[in-house]
């Protein structure tokens, strides 16, 4: 079980008591009616901070499976570590096992900041088992005790579908001897065969929601009696009179659906999309909608939207709507299907909008998804650069998406879904403004948590708290050293390939462990993933200083000729097409004179910045594309730990490429071996350079002040580094 801490009961009610929450007697939009048992809560601060915790992914590393076939790895202390190995962190774009930790210091350096108030935006658990949502229960019910209070909004992981699975599981949890043990659900095939090799235990199920919000219905997802306010986007109070009781029916699943269809909403919607569309609906049922807005404290709305959107799909049963089978996954979804299937949404925050305007509301929106471009808007560029589908660039909501969402007058929106740090927002014509706040995973490098705080009505302040110290955060490494010992040792091509960089275990903070983890993912997985053979080759294979030279080279000695010239560069015509020279043919020694050549011209570029080439040479080619890859993640963060000095010698990078490189010869889809050496190169890594620059340069994303009535951003680091 998780770690126990001394608790004292406490009620629903009681809970709040403990909490910033205003004079229970306000009223938030009509009269509010309280218990008379629950005791008055203290009167909030007239600006509460809230802190917003994004993707935790939390997993709970001392959970119990329940079963008598695997308990996990006993620990001195007498638990039971239920971890993931390291191999499987290394290759994930979220950790499984530390995030335990960080949660739990993000949530003490909250509380000694005075925050009271923490909104988690979707994927607060790695996928909904019950082992991870009681261990997640205990401990916002233990900090709850504290006085805090927490708002969630779902993620695609929590549900991963809309109704339970009965077949879900992992293949990779830790064993006392270093090797992966699968552990699944007892619906799963290999359960009802009795694979001796396999764990079965229901607390693998993966939850839908109706077994989520029946958990964790006190976090938001059902009304407090100590709150102001709190509605569903299902109907008004009569005479617009609010009351606990009242909200309690309102809360009450069975009034919190509407009807999804594959084609769209369905409801009140489906006569006039029959009719654009031109054809019937098909799959209807009826699908929670967990959204809710509650007024916690006096004058602040927080608005939770379940941006979620399971579609049926071709397995869906009319005789069986409930079966997890029948629906998509939400993960691509995001607010571009909200806009065609959950329309009563967009309504319901209009509304919202329009009465926090006009009540004078402190008004926070957030879901687990962004809402506009989250690439610092060099998406179109990473498409045109990286293999397709790279960096999941379908998770990129559409400009009209955006447009529709400004149009509702909605201002301030936090999301999360991609593990990023980074800001954006969008002007319409008719003035309407939106930010975007991009709050980072807990459970990735830059982790950190956003404090968000209305300075005024027209002000916000955005702070980012990076989690680099988490007490106990190498707590399990002695168990991954088993792990490694035994992949070490073994014969087995595949646990060959799963060996893995020691390294990481001599990491002494945390900031540096997921510094080190970003970097063997992005060599174990996104290089193969998002990067093109040749870009890949280069990325892979050059630093920083021969970079800068390769940019400067001027030379007719094409790839093909490489071969003959082994010592001057380290590139090779493997990802090429073989094609017939033509034209006059220089020697391939000539490289090594043209490479001299290009090595003066660089040598000048550095020295006009300030730097030598020495500077170059110490980014190797494993920190260049680790940097780029953090960058996309984490923003101007990443730009922080890479240092003035590296930080330099990128900018000269990226003003060094040619105005016009050469264009690449091509036979077929794949570049001809008879480009000259610096064509690919130039032509390529101009753009990645560029895409480099954006992500680092961006809307400022660290510590920054939103002022609405100028419709601009302003940065409040004057300490943060950037590209520009």
């Amino acid at each position: 079980m998780i770690e126990k801490f001394p608790l004292r009961p406490v009620s629903a009610g009681a809970l709040v008591s403990v909490a910033l929450a205003s004079a229970a007697l306000l009223a938030g939009c009509g009269s509010s009616h309280h218990n008379d048992e629950a005791p008055p809560p203290p009167v909030a601060p007239a600006n509460p901070s809230v802190a917003f915790m994004t993707d935790v992914h939390f997993e709970n590393v001392y959970g119990d499976f329940k079963s008598a076939q695997f308990a996990g790895i006993p620990t001195k202390d007498g638990k039971n570590a239920t971890i993931r190995t390291m191999y499987a962190q290394l290759t994930s774009t979220r950790l499984f096992n530390e995030n335990y930790f960080a949660f739990r210091s993000a949530l003490d350096d909250a509380y000694g900041k005075g925050i009271r108030m923490v909104a988690l935006p979707g994927d607060y658990s790695d996928d909904a088992q019950p082992i991870n949502i009681d261990g997640i229960n205990d401990i916002l019910r233990e900090y709850q005790a504290k006085g805090m209070r927490f708002f969630i909004a779902p993620g695609n992981h929590d549900p991963n579908e809309p109704y339970d699975d009965d077949e879900a599981g992992k293949s990779d949890f830790l064993t006392k001897d270093g090797k992966e043990q699968k552990v699944y659900a007892t619906g799963n095939a290999a359960c009802k065969s009795k694979d001796p090799t396999v764990v079965c235990t229901d607390q693998l199920k993966e939850q839908g929601y109706e077994s989520l919000i029946g958990k964790l219905g006190d976090f938001g997802f059902m009304p407090n009696k100590n709150d102001l306010y709190w509605e569903t986007p299902f109907g008004q109070y009569a005479d617009n009179k609010y009351t606990y009781e009242a909200a309690v029916v309102k809360g009450d699943l069975k009034n919190r659906q509407f009807e999804m269809c594959a084609e769209g909403e369905g409801g009140s919607y489906k006569a006039a999309g029959e009719k654009a569309l031109g054809k019937a609906y098909t799959k209807c049922s009826s699908i929670i909608d967990a959204s809710y807005l509650v007024e916690p404290v006096k004058g602040l709305w927080l608005l939770s939207i379940d941006a979620n959107v399971y579609i049926p799909n071709g397995n869906f049963d009319p005789a069986n709507p409930k079966s997890f089978k029948g629906f998509d996954g939400a993960g691509n979804a995001g607010w571009n299907k909200v806009l065609t299937h959950k329309k009563h949404q967009m309504e319901w925050i209009k509304s919202v909008v329009d009465r926090a305007k006009a009540q004078g509301k402190q008004l926070m929106a957030f879901s687990h998804y962004p809402t506009m471009d989250f690439y610092a808007n060099q998406t179109g560029a990473m498409k045109d650069v990286f293999k397709p589908g790279a960096f999941q660039t379908a998770r990129v909501p559409e400009s009209a998406t955006t447009a529709a969402l400004a149009a509702t007058g909605l201002r301030l929106h936090i999301g999360g879904h991609m593990h990023f740090n980074g800001t954006n927002d969008y002007q319409d014509t008719a003035g309407n403004y939106l930010v975007n706040v991009q709050s980072p995973s807990l459970a990735v490098y830059g982790a950190s948590y956003k404090i968000v705080n209305y300075k005024d009505a027209d002000t916000v302040d955005v702070q980012t708290v990076a989690l680099n110290s988490v007490p106990r955060f190498n707590e399990l490494f002695p168990h991954y050293q088993v792990e490694y010992d035994y992949l070490q040792g073994s014969t087995n091509a595949d646990d060959i390939k799963k060996r893995w960089n020691r390294a990481v275990l001599d990491t002494t903070s945390y900031g540096a462990f997921t510094r080190f983890y970003f970097g063997e993912l992005s060599r174990l997985r996104f290089m193969d993933e998002y990067w093109p053979c040749e870009m890949k080759e280069a990325a892979m294979a050059l630093d920083a200083k021969q970079m800068l030279i390769l940019s400067q080279l001027q030379t007719q000695v094409t790839l093909a000729q490489l071969a003959q010239v082994p010592g001057v560069l380290p590139l090779t015509a493997s990802c090429a097409a073989k094609g017939v020279a033509s034209g006059t043919v220089v020697p391939a020694s000539q490289l090594t004179a043209d490479w001299a050549a290009a090595t003066v011209k660089a040598t000048a570029l550095a020295t006009a910045a300030g730097l030598k080439l020495d500077d170059f040479a110490a980014i190797s080619a494993y920190e260049f594309y680790g940097d780029f890859h953090r960058t996309v993640y984490a923003g101007e963060l990443a730009l922080r730990d890479m240092g003035a000095t590296r930080v330099s010698a990128y900018k000269v990078l990226m003003g060094a490429f040619p105005a016009n490189p050469a264009s690449i010869v091509k036979i077929g889809d794949k570049p001809s071996d008879q480009n000259a050496v610096n064509v690919l190169f130039q032509n390529q890594f101009k753009q990645v350079f560029a895409i480099f620059k954006g992500l680092g340069s961006a809307k400022p994303s660290d510590h920054f002040v939103i002022d609405f009535k100028a419709k601009k951003l302003s940065n409040a680091n004057a300490t943060g580094l950037s590209f520009n």
